[in-house]
């Protein structure tokens, strides 16, 4: 009797619940017509193939190490992973314990199937990767935001004229940009970004994502263009691609890294439309400039962006 196991993933939050279900059964109908038995079932909704901290690959793995299955049947190999690394590595793991890997695209799993396809997954990372990120460009030519959001400003959930969702919208949460303005107004008075923070969590404002006020929530990091002190969107100029992140092949987490700002990081002044909480400078004839401009190093001295919140008032 060949003990099987069925593994399945989709990895987009656009795709539905429905992806692993159709997975599961052209799995099982394989498994039957071959006469396996199915011993258990895995699987990962919503995660992303280049990485391997996945519950459900995890206790797949925790599954061969106990001896309880002969064969991995899958999808397809990119189901497993996409990451040529990662692949080659689950190869020789499961290779080791004497399991097969089965998928319907592929066949049985072999070397050559590993070389190949874990080469061809990778250039497919690679350009969903480039093609991402000139959509995020584009977005950002249209001072929409091109990931992530500031306190002060809320995410507009809506749907275009073709269903999809809209994505990049924002709008101005009134009473935190209250909270924001009287932080920098404090701050050019004096006041150090702890001491700002402690009366605030004195009179019980929450905090970004409601928590409690830090100072270093306010104070941020200069280069970084982190905190409410160092952050240009507050003085109409939206920073993208300041950072980029790269996978620790360790432990398969993203970690950030600084851009050299002479090659590819780009500021947009906005105007008061493209929801800047200040108004991006504008032209002799009145006109808000809308130019995506590459990004230098902030012009600022150290002082904790004195300057930004001066010209905020």
């Amino acid at each position: 009797m060949t003990r099987v196991a069925i593994y399945a993933r989709f990895s987009s939050q656009m795709q539905r619940d429905a992806s692993i279900d159709d997975q599961m059964r052209l799995c099982r109908e394989r498994a039957e017509r071959e006469g396996w038995t199915v011993v258990d079932a895995y699987s990962d909704r919503a995660v992303s193939g280049a990485s391997m901290l996945r519950p459900g690959l995890q206790a797949l793995f925790h599954a061969t190490q106990e001896g309880q299955v002969d064969l991995i049947l899958a999808e397809a190999l990119d189901r497993l992973s996409r990451d040529q690394a990662d692949i080659a590595a689950i190869f020789k793991r499961l290779s080791f314990a004497g399991v097969c890997i089965v998928t319907l695209a592929e066949g049985e799993i072999s070397e050559l199937h590993v070389g190949l396809k874990g080469t061809m997954n990778q250039l497919f990372l690679k350009d969903l990767a480039d093609k991402t990120r000139r959509g995020l460009r584009g977005r950002v030519e249209l001072g929409r935001s091109g990931g992530g959001n500031s306190y002060g400003y809320d995410v507009v959930r809506r749907l275009g004229p073709d269903g999809q969702p809209v994505t990049g919208e924002r709008v101005i949460n009134a009473a935190e940009a209250e909270i924001v303005r009287r932080v920098l107004q404090e701050f050019t008075e004096g006041h150090s970004p702890k001491t700002i923070a402690r009366r605030l969590n004195t009179e019980g404002v929450p905090g970004p994502r409601g928590k409690l006020w830090r100072d270093t929530a306010i104070r941020g990091h200069r280069v970084r263009g982190t905190g409410l002190l160092n952050n240009e969107l507050y003085i109409g100029r939206l920073v993208w691609n300041r950072l980029r992140y790269i996978k620790d092949p360790e432990t398969g987490r993203r970690v950030s890294r600084l851009n050299d700002p002479s090659n590819g990081s780009s500021r947009r002044s906005l105007s008061c439309g493209s929801s800047g909480m200040n108004f991006g400078r504008r032209s002799s004839s009145g006109k808000a400039r809308s130019k995506l401009i590459p990004a230098s190093k902030p012009s600022r001295k150290p002082g904790f962006g004195r300057s930004v919140a001066r010209s905020t008032f």
